[in-house]
């Protein structure tokens, strides 16, 4: 068992190590962009990545406050995914209007992973190999599907 902050210093290096392999890859459109903590560009719309112990995820999240909002976000992520699966060449999990750790109501389009544990370095190639496919492919998805959001925004 590690303490919080044996827990969080090796969270830290994982994340630092994938960035680290991950910053040389440019974006669909042939920026830099800052992988770990991916701007959509539209406010309460997410690209995540988690990992822990047993598991790790990576997802489309829909944070707005309004759950009508909210839906209509994830409407239109439904009218866009076959397009989404070409991308990503899987299915991905649909959920809307679920809770997060939190307790707060989200919408979330996500693939998970596991076992994995992200606090054993054996397990980091895996979870690098997860990783790094699908948010390159949500990367290109975006680069052409975030149009379809501008009347959202």
């Amino acid at each position: 068992m590690y303490s919080k902050d044996q827990a969080s210093q090796l969270k830290q290096a994982f994340w630092t190590a994938f960035g680290q392999y991950i910053s040389p890859q440019l974006s669909a459109e042939g920026m830099r962009v800052n992988w770990i903590n991916y701007k959509t560009g539209i406010k309460n719309l997410y690209f995540r990545m988690h990992a822990d112990k047993r598991s790790a995820s990576i997802g489309i999240e829909i944070t707005h406050p309004d759950a009508g909002i909210q839906e209509l976000f994830f409407e239109q992520f439904l009218e866009l995914k076959n397009i989404l699966h070409s991308y990503l060449g899987e299915e991905w999990e649909w959920q809307l209007h679920t809770t997060d750790e939190y307790g707060k109501t989200i919408s979330r389009i996500s693939k998970d992973v596991g076992p994995v544990n992200v606090f054993e370095n054996n397990d980091w190639p895996k979870l690098i190999s997860f990783f790094k496919p699908r948010i390159i492919a949500l990367d290109e998805f975006w680069s052409d599907a975030k149009y379809s959001f501008d009347a959202l925004k």
